[in-house]
């Protein structure tokens, strides 16, 4: 009754989260197929375009380490609407932008509104949602952002293919309306009497470190590599970051609680998050460039061949409850996160004259282990946390999970860049991806020993700490 109880009284929340999920995963990915477009519409290469999707990912990361101050001073409700809003205004702006410095500007707005939705989201899910369900929900909610995720590149080759990249961007201002309508009705109303100060100086101090360091990677992508400016922004980072340790544990309140660490559960989740990711993330931008540049493929087709992945992925996130229950979360992590990462080499494999059907097969199979992976490590976190560092985990995981995106989509094309060797043909395009994938799966295979550091125990031990 328990469970049957809880997923009915919270269902309005549940399809509200999932479609917020859903909405920024669409976003994070659906510029990935109308890079080639865009770039040609601004006037810009095809990997410059990566400025416009860094720079979504890093505003999520900088900001939402403050979502848990926002939600305990003004209310959970309140702060997702107005996520919501200015989501959708962001959304406009670039819809409407006529150079690559706008689309930026535009996108960090973007990013702003969105920095919000996911940690609030699994805040109040934490809150609402009976323990022993927490798992199969997330699992919920993670395939719609799975899902949008995926036909992000889909949606985003048939609009470039057959209207205007602008409308990648436009159709978000409608579902924005629904969403600020429905935050209203289903969303419940969760906050403190009296909020902690907000950890200024912290936020600004992460801020700065996290920015520094996209910088730098910037500079490192440029065809005349500038050192000493480059190694400059490095230093700055680490002095940033270390101050930020520094500070952290003489206040009370730190926008990221780095005493959590001392948690097996959560240093390890967010190390091998970091990593994984860090390998994985520039993997849709990658595929895309592949397929249209390397191979000649439309935006509409390279856009279809998601469809696979997203196929494979939702299949396959419904086995974690079970595969979590035999195998615990130390076997299941250690082995699928090797199995990713040999999939990952696989793609080394593919070429402009590969059966289509091959590479649609390797595409379902990817996308079957990376949705276990997801859901996996989403969830690894909370399992040995009271509920009253709910949210504070929840910031620490989001800001983790974007902050690795954003530096792995700059590592993947920094990649590129440099073994394409200033050259744009097809045939070096295919060759680059080739090395590339190689050197991003060994990053992968590396979280596996992050990931062996967890300690054995069932998954029904896990469960009834969480």
């Amino acid at each position: 009754m328990g469970e049957l109880s809880s997923r009915q009284r919270y269902s309005g929340l549940i399809w509200l989260v999932a479609a917020a999920f859903f909405m920024q995963a669409l976003d994070s990915t659906i510029v990935n197929t109308a890079v080639p477009a865009i770039a040609n519409a601004l006037g810009e290469t095809p990997l410059n375009m990566r400025s416009s999707l860094t720079s979504y990912v890093l505003t999520l990361a900088i900001l939402i380490p403050a979502s848990p101050w926002l939600c305990d001073r003004f209310g959970t409700r309140r702060v997702f609407g107005i996520a919501i809003g200015v989501f959708a205004i962001g959304s406009l702006l670039c819809g409407i932008s006529q150079t690559l410095p706008e689309l930026v500007l535009a996108r960090v707005l973007q990013g702003c509104g969105g920095a919000a939705l996911m940690p609030v989201g699994r805040y109040v899910l934490v809150r609402s949602i009976d323990k022993r369900d927490f798992v199969q929900v997330m699992s919920t909610v993670a395939t719609f952002g799975l899902l949008g995720s995926v036909l992000g590149p889909l949606l985003g080759g048939a609009l470039v293919q057959y209207t205007s990249w602008r409308l990648i961007f436009l159709l978000n201002v409608p579902v924005g309306l629904v969403g600020i309508w429905l935050n209203l009705r289903e969303m419940p109303e969760y906050r403190l009497e009296r909020a902690n100060r907000f950890d200024l100086l912290g936020f600004l101090l992460f801020a700065a470190a996290s920015a520094l360091l996209l910088t730098a990677s910037e500079f490192a992508a440029d065809e005349t590599i500038r050192w000493v400016q480059m190694g400059t922004l490095v230093l700055l980072a680490t002095a940033f970051g270390a101050a930020y340790v520094w500070h952290s544990r003489r206040t009370d309140h730190p926008v990221a609680d780095l005493s959590l660490l001392r948690v097996r559960s959560v240093w390890v989740a967010l190390s091998g998050n970091l990593l994984t990711r860090l390998g994985v993330s520039g993997m849709f931008l990658l595929i895309v460039l592949f397929l249209q540049v390397g191979c000649g493929w439309s935006p509409l087709m390279a856009g279809l061949m998601m469809v696979p992945q997203a196929v494979g992925s939702i299949s396959a996130k419904w086995l974690v409850n079970r595969l979590l229950i035999r195998m615990g979360y130390r076997r299941m992590l250690f082995s699928n996160t090797l199995i990713v990462a040999a999939l990952l080499a696989m793609f080394a494999l593919l070429g402009p004259h590969t059966p289509v059907a091959a590479i649609a097969l390797l595409v379902f199979i990817y996308g079957g282990f990376m949705g276990m992976q997801y859901t996996t490590m989403n969830t690894l976190i909370y399992t040995d946390l009271d509920v009253k560092y709910a949210s504070m985990a929840s910031s620490m995981a989001s800001t983790t999970q974007y902050l690795s995106m954003s530096f792995g989509i700059a590592l993947a094309t920094l990649l590129m860049q440099t073994l394409l060797h200033g050259h744009g043909d097809a045939a070096a395009y295919v060759v680059a991806f080739r090395w590339t994938v190689i050197v991003l799966a060994i990053i992968t295979a590396v979280a596996s020993r992050v990931f062996a550091r967890l300690d054995k125990k069932p998954m029904a031990t896990v469960s009834s700490t969480a």
